[in-house]
């Protein structure tokens, strides 16, 4: 059985839990939940890099991170099913993960900037340097919307998009109507979105 090293509230590790469950991989899973932090956690040792997601393959070999881990499994099904095997498309649907994934980094640095430092210390320059990229990068998608089947780079923009929603009370909303629309379709479309929700303790 394939483990996943993750956690619950990483938007890196829902991507990969949506796709599995698109690809009717589900099953064949084992989900391993992971502290980074810990100097204990067996991450270190699977993972030289401690970072979260990480898969491990049955001979025990360490896929990571989450574009390959779900390029693996898109391979598993024989290819092409959420990441086109060629041509534009590929290319068009690998650049919106990338978009996508740039956005979960620049929120993430904003979490671990006010989780990790004292409120004396922190760098607001550094902040708004990462609010800009997320700024940036929403105001594209917003003019744009994915469009198309629903692949690796719909599930990641939907990843992000909850993220936002789970660490900045979903604030992005009020300004980007159609990512509001688009990310409610996806959520009806995709009902893996949904089951791979996190919930923060109140």
């Amino acid at each position: 059985m394939l483990i996943l090293r993750s956690s619950p509230a990483s938007p890196f590790g829902r991507k990969v839990k949506i796709a599995a469950r698109m690809l009717g991989l589900w099953e064949r899973i084992q989900f391993a939940d992971t502290d980074t932090l810990s100097e204990t956690d067996t991450i270190r040792a699977q993972n030289p890099l401690g970072k979260i997601p990480t898969l491990l393959l049955e001979d025990g070999t360490a896929l990571y991170d989450s574009r390959v881990i779900v390029e693996y499994l898109d391979h598993l099904q024989g290819g092409g099913k959420i990441i086109p095997a060629s041509g534009d498309a590929r290319f068009r649907d690998l650049t919106l993960q990338a978009l996508a994934d740039g956005i979960m980094d620049a929120a993430i640095l904003q979490i671990y900037e006010t989780r990790f430092r004292a409120a004396d210390k922190h760098e607001a320059r550094w902040v708004d340097h990462q609010k800009g990229k997320v700024g940036r990068a929403m105001a594209l998608l917003e003019s744009a919307p994915p469009k198309g089947a629903r692949g690796i780079g719909h599930i990641a923009t939907a990843c992000a998009l909850g993220y936002l929603d789970l660490r900045f009370a979903g604030a992005w909303r009020k300004d980007h109507p159609k990512l509001v629309a688009w990310l409610e379709a996806f959520a009806r479309d995709v009902p893996a979105f949904e089951a791979t929700k996190f919930v923060a303790a109140a």
